[in-house]
């Protein structure tokens, strides 16, 4: 049930992704309206299409734009940070406490969502052992170092209530503070670079944990296939196609919080679960637990005010996934021995 909710909440966060990609880039463009959404399309589907030509391609495109987004941005955090201004943290906006943090925690929580999917790329990495536990390890305090210094950075460019008013494009119009127009083309670059890497990274994992739910007869079988180059097309096209035609008609805010619920209400889950299998490090599924579910409460409270739309999507996905599950995999296992039990025809005998 909770694979269904996860790919769910996948679905969403390449949504945000391509939302942010299309406002980055219209930005500088300026053609009218229509120019973020088409963006977000267009760069969805460009990113499908590579996924579909194979694993080798899709790296490639990993590496170039996460070294690339980690150089200009930690260039402008570099300049941001030179002009240290602590007023600058609180400027135009009242300072808020723990409540408004966390808050802002809960509703951001969809960021953290790509560590995970290494787990589910398992099968193709290299020596999984010895390079998973390295891999998320050393992403996690990276991460937290390159969030620190960026927020810092650029809230010392152009000051917290500037951050809040832009927030679809905060990145470039502090670029643009730092060094005119060429620091708007790079921080432009390096959102671009940021969110395509993102929705890379998430189409190519969530498609091969929808492969997986399907092949554990969880999903209908049309979407155990692989094309020729060994991909699991069908769920590519499928969470592509979803995933941009959210982000061409959602907002960001809403967006956003209805990713960061889902996994939330994961995260929860999964920590519950292992609180009561796992006899070693009991604590930390207790506070992962406790953490995620007061965060969830935080959100759901927000929600009701803010988005009461996608509340209510989110509780029918997980009604769904709780309650219809087995009518809907009991309609799976019979496409399946169908499937199983269909005689194979060579192309002879179709032409017969």
């Amino acid at each position: 049930s909770l694979s269904w909710v996860l790919i769910f909440g996948y679905i969403l966060t390449i949504s945000v992704y391509a939302f942010t990609f299309g406002h980055y880039v219209a930005h500088v463009f300026e053609f009218g309206p229509w120019m973020p959404r088409a963006c977000a399309l267009a760069i969805v589907f460009i990113l499908t299409a590579v996924n579909l030509k194979g694993v080798g391609e899709a790296a490639w495109v990993e590496i170039i734009t996460v070294w690339g987004k980690l150089a200009i941005l930690f260039g402008l955090a570099a300049i941001g940070l030179w002009q240290w201004q602590p007023d600058q943290l609180t400027a135009g906006i009242e300072p808020r406490g723990i409540t408004g943090a966390l808050i802002g925690a809960a509703s951001v929580f969809m960021a953290y969502e790509g560590f995970q999917l290494l787990a589910y790329d398992y099968e193709d990495i290299r020596d999984p052992k010895k390079t998973l536990p390295r891999a998320v390890v050393s992403a996690v305090i990276v991460v937290i170092c390159v969030y620190i210094v960026v927020a810092l950075g650029a809230t010392m460019l152009v000051g917290a209530q500037t951050i809040v008013e832009k927030k679809e494009v905060a990145i470039a119009v502090a670029g643009r503070q730092a060094l005119g127009m060429w620091g708007l083309g790079l921080a432009t670059i390096a959102a671009a670079f940021s969110t395509g890497s993102a929705i890379n990274a998430t189409l190519f994992a969530t498609a091969r944990l929808m492969h997986e739910v399907a092949e554990d007869r969880e999903l209908p079988p049309v979407l155990c296939h692989r094309n020729r180059n060994g991909v699991p097309d069908r769920p590519i096209i499928i969470i592509g196609a979803v995933g941009a035609l959210l982000a061409a008609f959602g907002s960001l805010s809403t967006l956003v919080e209805a990713a960061s619920l889902a996994f939330l209400f994961t995260f929860g889950v999964v920590n519950v679960i292992a609180l009561l299998q796992c006899e070693k490090g009991r604590w930390v599924f207790l506070l992962g637990a406790a953490g995620a579910g007061i965060a969830a409460v935080v959100l759901v409270g927000r929600l009701i005010g803010e988005a009461p739309i996608a509340l209510g999507l989110l509780a029918i996905v997980a009604l769904i996934a709780a309650f219809g599950r087995p009518k809907i995999i009991q309609w799976t296992e019979k496409m399946h021995k169908e499937q199983d039990t269909e005689p194979h025809h060579t192309t002879h005998d179709k032409e017969s």
